[in-house]
């Protein structure tokens, strides 16, 4: 039987005790807006793009605070090492699939020389995950309109879950899995700040929920599954804190760290990449490093929450080769976590 489309929450699964925003989402911080495009023939193409575009890059403001850490570098994010060097994002940020990245990053490249006619360079900034174990990942079949219409779609409503956009094909801890979202708003000195993540989950590990072992030999028997190696996750972070590239390099470091939760094995060919933003006005100062605790937990708890509705989120699918990823069985979930005490009643 399918199962319904469900987030973390809706089975008790509550991470941290920090606040979420309006839509546990990454656009819950105001001015990001997410954008996907699916393409999914139910046969051997389980694929898309997914972008998250900050609506403050714009006329008088073409670049935002931003970083990327590389916790294993065993992928291709184009235009990470401007990121790195000057400490600014100039353009929206596209997840898709790995052998389309180029594709997608000279579309991208379009999107940015049609909004600034007098600009001489620009850089595009491009992610991905392998999800050739569903999708015949050689037919690159992204194409500069799938790209496009994911950024000029791009929406501030809570962001489709699951097996859409870069997420439609991919697979995590023994699980079909997807894209996620969640977010937190924290008390830093006398503001209120909000900290939304995206992740792209295509990872390999032993699943772990709220610190529940839910490994896939127990919960989906081995002859009723197929499972590739671990192969990579993207994780953004969006704030409107105002921090400095410095600042974010710390956040995204943590968003990394934040994958230990689920249980990734951080394996050798698997590449693992966050960045993280600001959206914060340029004339306010940065929060000083001494308050930055509340942040760093908003961003543990969140990309947790993300990376779990994730998987949560996803649909069994079949794909190339005959080959199934099947979705996390929800109803064991609850059995284990319930047995676990570890279940939070709905209010």
């Amino acid at each position: 039987m399918q199962q319904q489309v469900h987030r973390a929450r809706d089975l008790g699964i509550v991470v941290g005790p920090l606040p979420t925003g309006r839509h546990n989402a990454i656009t819950d911080v105001a001015g990001v807006v997410v954008g996907h495009t699916t393409i999914d023939n139910g046969r051997d193409l389980h694929t898309g793009v997914t972008a998250v575009v900050p609506g403050q890059l714009g006329p008088g403001r073409w670049s935002l605070p931003a970083a990327v850490y590389v916790g294993n570098g065993y992928g291709k994010l184009v235009g990470s090492t401007q990121v790195d060097e000057l400490g600014v994002l100039e353009s929206p940020i596209v997840l898709t699939a790995t052998l389309s990245v180029f594709r997608a990053a000279d579309a991208l490249l379009t999107y940015l020389m049609h909004r600034r006619p007098d600009g001489l360079s620009f850089n595009p900034l491009v992610g991905e995950t392998n999800d050739g174990h569903l999708s015949d990942i050689r037919r690159r079949p992204i194409t500069e309109e799938h790209v496009l219409d994911a950024i000029t779609h791009a929406s501030g409503e809570p962001p489709a879950e699951g097996c859409v956009g870069a997420g439609t094909g991919t697979t995590a801890l023994g699980y079909k899995a997807g894209i996620g979202t969640s977010s937190r708003t924290v008390q830093v000195g006398d503001r209120s700040v909000t900290v939304g993540a995206l992740t792209q989950s295509n990872f390999g590990g032993v699943l772990t929920a709220l610190g529940v072992p839910l490994p896939v030999e127990e919960l989906i028997p081995a002859a009723d599954r197929t499972e590739p190696p671990g192969n990579s996750c993207m994780i953004v972070v969006a704030t409107d804190a105002p921090l400095d590239a410095r600042q974010l390099g710390r956040l995204a470091r943590r968003a990394i760290f934040a994958m230990g939760r689920v249980g990734a094995a951080y394996s050798n060919g698997s590449g693992d990449y966050a960045i993280a933003f600001s959206t914060a006005q340029p004339d306010r100062p940065p929060v000083p490093d001494s308050q930055l605790n509340p942040v760093f937990a908003a961003v543990l708890d969140s990309v947790e929450e993300a990376l779990l509705n994730s998987l949560i989120a996803a649909t069994t699918t079949s794909g190339v080769g005959g080959r199934t990823s099947h979705a996390l069985p929800h109803d064991a979930v609850v059995r284990r976590l319930a047995a676990a005490g570890r279940l939070t009643p709905p209010a």
